[in-house]
This record gives structure tokens, sequence and C-alpha cells, in this order.
């Protein structure tokens, strides 16, 4: 498997939701691999109905809603539970910092101290090199 080095991590690839699409397994998988929210490329049929990325209220690239719907919630919940990551926090960090401080703090976040490459927000450990993996 080809490493993805944390320069793959760009505003492009932050979706409306807060969601790093350069975390994904779906980015960092060898086959069928799926170009990101914010991509015209092809991506799996449930990311390409996404409720949140089709919002007809979002005034932006990114959802700014003063009470995030009951979709954005849950799947902040279950991602919070999961996977030890909020895309509600980082809603408020790319409103509060804005997107260029976002990025970089993600590059830091979640590179691997290994061989650098971008850590799985789906994985325990590194995809690439087995860093951290239990």
């Amino acid at each position: 498997m080809e490493k993805v080095s944390v320069d793959a991590i760009v505003p492009e690839m932050i979706a409306p939701c807060g969601m790093n699409c350069a975390l994904c397994s779906g980015f960092l998988r060898e086959k069928r691999i799926c170009s990101g929210c914010r991509s015209s490329s092809s991506k799996p049929a449930y990311c390409a109905s996404c409720i949140i990325r089709n919002c007809t209220e979002m005034a932006g690239e990114f959802c700014s809603c003063g009470s995030p719907c009951r979709r954005l919630r849950d799947l902040d919940k279950r991602y919070r539970t999961r996977y030890g990551m909020s895309m509600l926090e980082n809603l408020a960090l790319i409103r509060d910092e804005g997107i260029d401080a976002f990025v970089l703090r993600e590059r830091e976040r979640w590179e691997c101290p290994q061989c650098h490459g971008v850590l799985s927000v789906h994985r325990a450990g590194c995809v690439f090199c087995g860093y951290g993996a239990s």
C-alpha cells in the first residue's frame, strides 16, 4: 500500500460536516478510493446522498447552523464515541480559527510519528506501518 502523506490534508478534503476526508478509511484504502466529499469524482452512495453535504440551508462551505440538525448531532456522537473525533468541535475550530489553521492542526494531530503517513480515524494504529496497532 502506498503511503499517504499528511500533505493530503488540505482544505478541499474537509467536508461540510467537519469530517476530514483524508482520515477516512475510504480515502486511505488501495481499491475504489473515495476522493472526498467535496470531490466531483466517484464516492460511496452514502456520501453522495449525504443529508448534510446536500443541505439546502447551508450558507458557505461548512455547516454553520446555530443548532445543528439531528443527523449531524448523531454523526458527531458516533464519531466521538467510536473514534475520539468530534465534527462539531472541528466546525467550531474552523469557524473560530479559520480553515488554514484547522488544516495545520489536523496535519499535526493525524501524522503517524513513525512513518509520517496519515493516521485513519477509523483504525487503531497506522494503516501503513502498523504503529500503535494493538
